[in-house]
């Protein structure tokens, strides 16, 4: 498509034409506002015109995602659990000073007698992990199969905005009402979703509110709702952070409540952002929601997200006055961004690179996959590109754009394409296995062992057996209470499903009319990607699959070409182009 009457699209909020709207735009608008779709997906868009089109997806009814499953627990959570001690020697502690810790008893007397302690504290940590990972395929589905993926791809936004993570939390179910949340509010107001997550219990015990009371305020939760979550750097000052965390002192949980510990509150007035008073956390959003530069900066990360890294200040700013002008709705800003010219423009169009999440999802979509396979892991090779839900690296989220790519990443994306292709028939699932730790130790057992000697550490010699008799007396061990937190965690956390994906390719070219070799590579290219590759490459890509038929007719080859068309599009999807959205 010519580009060079649109050069001057960039920065322009205006809305598009109609007479403008075409299908390729409709294709850029269902991969950013969502994770791309099928030529069918594409036709009914670009049908419905500019305005229509995204009308669609920003304001979509709640019967758009009635289809979808609910959650299915594993039901592995008991009461006694909580509040979860902050580490292994703090369970054995509390058991030793008080006879009992999560919910089991120490023993009287006798070997060991902790061990059950130490055995439901590993439990949980890898219960809970697993259980998360369940959520993570969960999520996943509900982006390929949504009629509402702008929903999902706000609620992946703002997982990376508002961060948190497994590995401090410990509890999916934190995290699962978190991203509850996100799908409930993600697409309201950003005041109320502030203060919603504000007090949300994933977050609470992610930035360490239990730590933040009266005469003893912490500064994390203040300091990352100012830097990360609204104003952004250089908006406030250190006075600002330690008056902003006064008013947070008491917000707290107890296991999924919100609660204010009162007598942990800070009441005394507070100079914050200029004004003074005695206020609590709401307050101190409120004020937060008033500076101009929450506006600006939260409108900006959005934009960034949605449109392009390259963002001109004063750009910046309309999109802010904007935000701020219309009280903090999200769908409206939406809307704006997605009609703009300056979405369509040159500069916008096919430039980002995709996100692991979004190349994976976008990779089943435009398969025709209704679900996602088992194998590859999803969780496992997201992880690998970079991204794996629930396991944002810092508390500022994922790094965005070039950061995804790598020569050795890049390499790792061929291999995922390869992977969904071609699947892996030894592939052994995570989620059943413990770490490298445990399989010796479980080795050991099955072969006899005792447990002193099962969980000796690699290099040890061999104790007597009077040493052997000595150590059996000792409160626990901790490399068998990982080895039986594993084995707790697997007997009740719901295995994931490992199928692979049911790909059809001689069906889809069928489907689409293509007769020669030629008519294949055309359609995997169009449909596939959103940046065509060069000649020489389409041609190389053309001489290869005629090789492997050994002709240019696909009905001559119809008995045996799925491998070679499967093939032929791991070619298209290790492109340099095919990483671009």
């Amino acid at each position: 498509m010519a580009t060079g009457n649109r050069a001057s699209w960039q920065g322009d909020l205006s809305p598009i034409s109609a007479s403008d709207w075409n299908a390729d735009f409709a294709a850029h608008l269902m991969a950013r506002a969502g994770f791309g779709g099928t030529p069918a997906d594409i036709a009914r868009l670009t049908a419905m015109g500019p305005a229509a089109a995204v009308k669609s997806l920003v304001y979509f009814k709640p019967a758009d995602a009635a289809h979808l499953p609910p959650y299915d627990e594993s039901n592995i959570h008991e009461p006694g659990l909580e509040p979860f001690p902050e580490s292994r020697p703090a369970a054995t502690d509390l058991a030793k000073r008080t006879g009992m810790a999560l919910g089991v008893k120490a023993k009287p007397t006798g070997n060991r007698r902790l061990q059950p302690v130490c055995d439901k504290f590993f439990y949980w940590l890898r219960a809970s992990a697993l259980e998360t990972s369940r959520v993570g395929y969960w999520w996943a589905n509900r982006m390929l199969n949504s009629k509402a993926p702008l929903q999902e791809k706000m609620a992946l936004f703002w997982h990376g905005h508002f961060c948190s993570n497994e590995d401090k939390v410990r509890d999916y179910r934190k995290l699962l009402g978190q991203l509850r949340l996100f799908h409930r509010q993600g697409m309201g107001n950003f005041r109320d979703l502030t203060v919603a997550v504000a007090q949300d219990p994933g977050m609470l015990s992610f930035l360490d509110a239990g730590k933040n009371i009266k005469g003893a305020p912490n500064e994390n939760f203040a300091r990352e709702i100012m830097e990360l979550f609204t104003m952004g750097v250089g908006n406030y000052t250190e006075k600002d952070v330690r008056e902003g965390a006064r008013a947070f002192t008491g917000w707290n949980f107890v296991d999924l409540k919100f609660v204010v510990n009162a007598e942990q509150h800070d009441a005394g007035p507070k100079t914050f952002l200029g004004q003074t008073g005695n206020f609590d956390g709401v307050n101190v959003i409120d004020i937060i929601m008033a500076q101009p530069a929450t506006a600006k900066h939260v409108s900006g990360k959005i934009y960034r997200w949605f449109v392009r890294q390259d963002l001109d200040p004063s750009l910046q700013g309309k999109l802010g006055d904007k935000f701020r002008q219309g009280r903090y709705e999200i769908k409206p800003l939406l809307e704006t961004i997605f009609l703009s010219k300056d979405f369509y423009s040159p500069a916008s169009v096919a430039t980002r690179i995709q996100s692991p999440i979004q190349l994976a999802v976008s990779t089943y979509r435009k398969m025709g996959l209704t679900a996602v396979p088992g194998v590859p892991d999803f969780n496992g090779a997201t992880g690998a590109l970079g991204q794996r839900l629930f396991a944002p690296p810092t508390v500022a989220g994922w790094p965005d754009g070039r950061s995804w790519i790598t020569p050795g990443l890049l390499l790792e994306r061929g291999n995922f394409a390869r992977d969904v292709l071609f699947p892996d028939i030894a592939f052994i699932p995570g989620d059943r296995y413990g770490g490298g730790d445990i399989r010796p130790v479980s080795a050991r057992i099955r072969d006899g062992a005792d447990i002193t000697t099962a969980t000796a550490q690699p290099g040890d010699r061999v104790m007597a057996q009077s040493n052997a008799n000595i150590d059996r007396d000792e409160d626990f061990n901790t490399r068998y209470g990982s080895y039986r937190g594993w084995q707790m965690a697997i007997e009740r956390v719901k295995a994931i499903p490992r199928d692979t994906a049911q790909i059809n390719l001689s069906a889809m070219l069928a489907a689409a009319g293509a007769k020669t070799t030629g008519e294949a590579v055309d359609h995997f290219i169009t449909r596939f990607m959103r940046v065509p590759p060069g000649a020489a490459a389409k041609a190389r890509m053309v001489a290869f699959l005629d090789n492997e038929l050994g002709t240019t007719d696909l009905k001559a080859a119809e008995s045996y070409m799925e491998q070679p068309l499967r093939m032929t599009l791991h070619l298209v999807m290790s492109q340099p182009e095919y990483q671009l959205d």
